[in-house]
């Protein structure tokens, strides 16, 4: 079984790697192209509608997926009555969503949002037809067929909204993108997947699966609604375009970020979910997980906060440079966000999403305390709190890993603190050395770029930190069987 699993978990991140970089990838270079077609203002409309299409869509999932993902052993009675009820709920949401758009135009003062928040609702009609697959394709570990649907759909639905965005059609071609890319991965998912529901629907499956997928769900709906909280706020108290340069300066962030936290969330939880009775193998695979994740995001959040401004100027245009510090604070706060997400996947992976639950509940209230203090301030204060809220909430997720697994902060920051010095060193000579041209001209940053990477990889081969040493390893090996693959040990080494 070990053989087995550490092959299908190799693959899995291969392929996780390949479908968050190329889909974001995709979603970020039309993002860029329709950002110099459109105006802040019109990022700023669909943004608005975020925290209730999000919150939604978690209310769709209804904490099924996980269910299905965790579950030990499952039956097409489980797989068809979740298929069902997510159909029923879509439906239901995409009504319930139809009828709140005036008073959502009321709340920002915004009447262009009614008809933009009825249209978006097919998006959720849309997902409740394709929510199983995804699911059972998770389960099993095949990303290979979710990174071809991640990339066909990003790339099909990019091409409409660049369409209608050059004919003129405004907020609307942003709009018509996201509707355009549920249909097609609904349909990619549908035809891909060989599973189809039966003519079964069992009410027991149901409460079973919702023992376990409603805390699930309580906790990400509670996380979704806080995730958009920031863009709920921004919208009602400043300006709408300020919302737009929030929105794109969150999406430069979250290219890499939340990149790096989606492999780490699709991937782990299953790979935990099947360790979940041996808890010394889920401590180490936490383990290099964790340093796997802190080996690239620390020196790709400390470099893109490095070079914002150049990057902005040259991609987005003097239009968006409001955006730049949104950014820089944006990358702080990424710095951890696929720490946080690995320490919870180990409750989750366990069971305990009663406890899972009770994390959220600290956590968002914390999040509330720290809103309160900085609003005031202004949009940059309120990110910058929530850089120290996040340190916060890094402590508060580990606190379970420590009693459950045995692995605490301490033994964790003893882990990690290598590869931040080793980004924050490699930062200071990017900021600093300059070839003789405009600041923001391509060859700047790809100087800059080819230095801080040198750099980065320089100082952890001078550190000894192992994380470097196993790519390679497994660089020379690639012709090697699978099954002969090495364990992605990515401590130190004198450790």
């Amino acid at each position: 079984m070990a053989v087995s699993l550490k092959t299908k978990t190799i693959g899995a991140l291969k392929w996780s790697f390949v479908q968050e970089f190329a889909q974001r990838g995709l979603q970020f270079g039309i993002g860029i192209i329709l950002a110099r077609l459109l105006q802040p203002e019109e990022f700023g409309l669909v943004a608005m509608l975020s925290v209730f299409i999000a919150v939604a869509q978690a209310l769709l999932e209804s904490g099924f997926g996980a269910a299905l993902i965790q579950r030990k052993h499952l039956t097409a009675a489980d797989q068809s009555s979740v298929f069902y009820f997510n159909i029923c709920i879509s439906v239901l949401l995409a009504a319930l969503l139809c009828a709140a758009a005036p008073a959502i135009g009321t709340f920002y003062s915004q009447p262009e949002l009614i008809p933009i928040t009825r249209a978006m609702t097919l998006v959720l009609v849309i997902n409740g037809f394709a929510a199983v697959q995804n699911a059972l394709m998770t389960r099993q570990l095949d990303f290979r067929k979710q990174t071809v649907i991640a990339v066909i759909s990003s790339a099909g639905s990019g091409g409409v909204g660049l369409t209608l965005a050059w004919r003129g059609y405004g907020v609307w071609s942003l709009v018509v993108q996201q509707i355009a890319a549920s249909v097609v991965r609904a349909s990619l998912y549908w035809a891909l997947n060989a599973w189809r529901p039966k003519w079964l629907f069992s009410v027991q499956s149901l409460r079973e699966l919702f023992a376990f997928g409603s805390r699930v769900v309580a906790s990400r709906l509670l996380n979704t609604f806080f995730d958009n909280l920031y863009p709920l706020i921004i919208g009602k108290l400043f300006p709408v375009a300020t919302l737009g340069f929030y929105n794109r300066a969150h999406t430069f962030q979250g290219t890499i970020a939340q990149s790096l936290g989606a492999i780490a969330n699709r991937v782990t939880f299953p790979v935990f979910s099947r360790l979940q009775d041996d808890p010394a193998r889920m401590r180490s695979g936490l383990r290099k997980a964790l340093n796997a994740s802190a080996f690239i995001q620390f020196p790709a959040m400390i470099g893109l906060a490095v070079i914002a401004k150049p990057l902005v100027l040259l991609l987005l245009t003097e239009k968006w440079l409001p955006s730049v510090p949104y950014i820089q604070a944006l990358c702080f706060v990424g710095l951890l966000y696929p720490l946080h997400i690995l320490n919870l996947n180990v409750l989750s992976a366990l069971g305990r999403s009663d406890l899972f639950l009770r994390l959220e509940i600290i956590k968002k209230i914390l999040v509330v305390v720290t809103i309160l203090v900085t609003f005031r301030w202004g949009v940059l204060v309120m990110l910058w709190g929530q850089v120290v809220s996040g340190i916060l909430a890094y402590a508060l997720n580990s606190y379970y890993t420590k009693k459950f697994i045995g692995y605490s902060i301490g033994e964790q920051m003893r882990d990690l603190y290598p590869y931040l010095l080793a980004a924050g060193v490699m930062a200071i000579p990017v900021y600093w050395i300059n070839v003789p041209i405009p600041a923001a001209h391509p060859v700047q940053l790809m100087f800059k770029g080819m230095l801080g990477a040198s750099l980065y990889f320089l100082i952890c081969r001078v550190l000894r930190l192992s994380a470097l040493d196993e790519i390679l390893r497994m660089a020379r090996r690639r012709n090697l069987p699978a099954v002969a693959a090495p364990s992605l040990s990515c401590s130190p080494s004198k450790n």
